[in-house]
């Protein structure tokens, strides 16, 4: 009988085994690597386990990713396709919802030309699935239209930075250098809150005596660890770039032998620097003189230093400006290509890399290749097997989009795992623009704010739910491998491009039967390309713990630093820009006195969309708030916790106080991760960068007062009959 036990006892335990799942994080761009503790009978992800020891954060996890999968089953995943009928989304079959979108986006198209649907991805997508979306708009959809919500985050510095250098790659060295960086100017980016498990590399370099410098208007977490802070005049990074080149100018700070072998167009950024003293500098920026030459004489004295910029500096309309200004720094230095020196834009979204090198922005092929280019698109149609005349040209920047939307050029539009409406500037423009259209079809998780405006929702897959590949801020290719199945009928983002294009009559182009057939067709389409990945593949990624691109072949290992012999141009030199300085197009005045910024908090993500419904992470941080200076608050009799109105000439919105003596007076800040009338961009500036057509996130003039309550309601809440109907059914399906 004991025997008898013994065995089933063993049978139990086997049964339930969890088995682990090597995987990382969906989050920020680091992508730390995580152990997914998988129970197989139930397909429940049980736990999640840093791994030790994959390079890039050695075993750390922030808060975030400790419980990223947590959303993936939330009671609010869509599970079932969504039809729009007499006003109202109701559950419909996979059938009646793909037949129905082919049907719409047909009659758009024959009725207006192709370009009148439009698609709009995410910096989120895996490399396979951004890969295949600007595909499917460019061969099954034939539209020019397509962007993406990377054009919000990156697009400035990978403007700057094919200007400079000739190719983008957000860091030109690998996080390891980093300790042994003598000075680190870190630009308009928070570390500590926006990519955690970076900050252990800052603290290396300054226990190997190491100096960092934070430029920023308020005193984040990542300015507490510096040896300096700038609390700068925002919209004036750039003439405080050129002050401190000046003075390293001034006092010959600078590598003569590397501007004359590896560079270009110096004097012209030499005569426009001559006129930025410490002195004016300090008046346009509100930064002491003696700290601007302070700055000049760390960085030019240290034998290794490394410059970084984030969307503080980016996301204005002259963000490729500042961040130039930024590189003409590293390069009068000649700190970079070798160990501890280089440039780095630290990468927001998880695939903020990645996903901007593989066909979704309008203006390029994969591979980084250019669509205007006439070789560029034979080579792409070669792989495709398709003329080359019958992939479109350039199509319009996000923002531009909704814009045409507005001027009835675009019809219908096609996201994929975006929330544009809440991440756009000036979100009452970007609403009112969507509700014009013809069809819109939204492919997501949740019934975001984007979503419930859609006229068809498909249910997508989550992160846990579908393999492919990943590039982090260093330019390395990671893996993610699948640990569940998506929830009841909700399908695998790529396979519901596959079907759509299939429908659409271009099956031939479409024939993957994995994730990992896109990928080598991706490595294909990127040969001979900037971003070149053919010589990368799964098992390789597997085996070396990532691989940097380039990498030109099965024996190549990668690129870990950039630059260590010529630059990406056709000389092989780094080009020099003179930049002078400009105000920012809003400046405070006495309708409008003060400056609002935006920006992320460590235990949220994006929109939110994710981050909200995971429970440990909105318990600590469930709402929204104006952060502002006691000072600036005595002026309107404001006390921490009450409730203000802000006002912009975009908008309005109401958010509790938040008292803090970390930020400029002149400055108010609201983080961007709630939707509807929580939403910061109801305040934002779609200024648009003339180059990068990145929009004025960071810089807007505002007013406050004080208002009496709370807001009542701020209509996350309202759902259809039809939404309710689809809550109720889809609680169990699949689960």
């Amino acid at each position: 009988m004991q025997e008898l036990l013994r065995a089933f006892q063993h049978k139990v335990d086997q049964s339930v085994r969890e088995v682990g799942v090597s995987s990382h994080c969906p989050f920020c761009s680091m992508q730390c690597a995580i152990e997914l503790r998988v129970d197989p009978t139930l397909m429940k992800i049980t736990g999640v386990q840093p791994i030790k020891e994959f390079p890039v954060s050695a075993g750390k996890a922030c808060p975030k990713g400790i419980v990223a999968h947590e959303h993936s089953r939330h009671w609010e995943r869509l599970t079932l396709p969504l039809i729009r009928k007499n006003g109202q989304l109701t559950i419909a079959a996979w059938e009646e919802a793909l037949s129905e979108i082919v049907h719409r986006f047909q009659s758009i198209q024959t009725k207006y030309g192709c370009d009148a649907v439009s698609v709009f991805g995410g910096g989120s997508l895996t490399n396979e699935k951004a890969y295949l979306l600007g595909k499917f708009a460019r061969i099954a959809l034939r539209t020019r239209n397509i962007d993406y919500n990377g054009r919000y985050c990156m697009s400035s510095a990978a403007t700057a930075m094919n200007k400079t250098f000739g190719i983008d790659r957000g860091m030109t060295i690998p996080l390891h250098d980093i300790p042994l960086a003598k000075m680190i100017l870190i630009v308009g980016a928070n570390v500590a809150d926006c990519q955690p498990t970076m900050l252990p590399y800052f603290r290396q370099a300054q226990k190997n005596g190491g100096k960092i410098v934070v430029v920023d208007p308020r005193y984040t977490n990542t300015a507490k660890i510096a040896d300096l802070h700038l609390a700068v005049r925002p919209g004036t990074d750039s003439a405080l770039m050129n002050g401190i080149l000046h003075v390293m100018i001034q006092e010959n700070r600078i590598d003569h032998g590397f501007i004359e072998e590896r560079t270009s167009g110096f004097e012209r950024v030499k005569e426009t620097v001559r006129s930025y003293s410490p002195e004016r500098v300090a008046d346009i920026t509100g930064i002491p003189a003696e700290q601007i030459v302070q700055i000049a004489r760390w960085y030019g004295e240290a034998e290794t230093a490394i410059v970084y910029t984030a969307r503080g500096i980016e996301q204005q309309a002259k963000g490729v400006q500042n961040v130039v200004s930024c590189l003409n720094l590293v390069l009068a230095s000649g700190k970079i290509g070798k160990p501890g020196c280089g440039y780095g834009a630290i990468t927001g979204q998880g695939n903020g890399q990645g996903g901007r090198e593989h066909g979704q922005k309008s203006d390029q092929l994969p591979g980084y290749r250019s669509i205007e280019n006439p070789e560029h698109r034979m080579y792409l149609a070669s792989v495709w097997g398709v003329d080359e005349q019958e992939i479109p040209g350039k199509g319009k920047s996000a923002y531009e989009l909704f814009q045409a939307m507005a001027d009835g050029e675009i019809k219908g539009m096609f996201i994929l795992a975006s929330n544009p409406l809440t991440s756009s500037p000036d979100s009452r423009f970007v609403k009112k623009a969507l509700a014009g259209l013809d069809t819109l079809v939204v492919v997501d998780l949740f019934l975001t704010e984007t979503a419930k405006m859609a006229d068809i929702v498909l249910p997508g897959s989550a992160w846990t739910e579908d393999e492919g590949t990943m590039t982090n801020l260093e330019g390395r290719v990671i893996l993610r491998r699948a640990s569940q199945n998506p929830p009841g009928q909700a399908r695998l983002d790529w396979q519901i491009l596959c079907e759509l294009a299939r429908r659409l009559g271009k099956k031939k182009h479409f024939a993957y039967e994995t994730a990992e057939d896109i990928f080598e067709e991706l490595r294909l389409a990127s040969q001979g390309g900037r971003a070149d990945y053919s010589g990368i593949s799964y098992e390789k990624i597997e085996r070396q713990k990532g691989v940097f691109w380039p990498c030109i072949s099965d024996e190549d290992p990668g690129t870990e630093r950039m630059f260590t012999e010529r630059f990406a141009h056709p000389d092989g030199k780094a080009v020099f820009h003179a930049v002078e300085y400009q105000d920012s197009k809003e400046q405070p005045d006495s309708d409008f006195p003060f400056f609002l910024t935006t920006g992320r908090l460590m235990l949220h993500y994006l929109t939110g969309v994710q981050t909200r419904r995971t429970v440990s992470l909105n318990a600590k941080a469930p709402e929204p708030f104006v952060e502002m200076h006691p000072i600036t608050a005595n002026q309107k009799g404001v006390q921490d916790g009450d409730w203000v109105e802000l006002r912009t000439r975009q908008g309005k919105a109401r958010f509790r106080v938040k008292l803090t003596p970390h930020i400029r007076p002149d400055t108010l800040f609201v983080p961007i991760h709630w939707e509807y009338d929580q939403s910061a961009n109801l305040l934002t500036s779609a200024e648009l960068d003339p180059e990068s057509k990145m929009p004025e996130f960071k810089i807007c003039a505002v007013s406050f007062a004080k208002i009496s309550s709370e807001p009542e309601d701020n209509g996350e809440n309202h759902l259809t009959e039809g939404e309710k109907e689809h809550e109720q059914t889809k609680i169990g399906a699949g689960r």
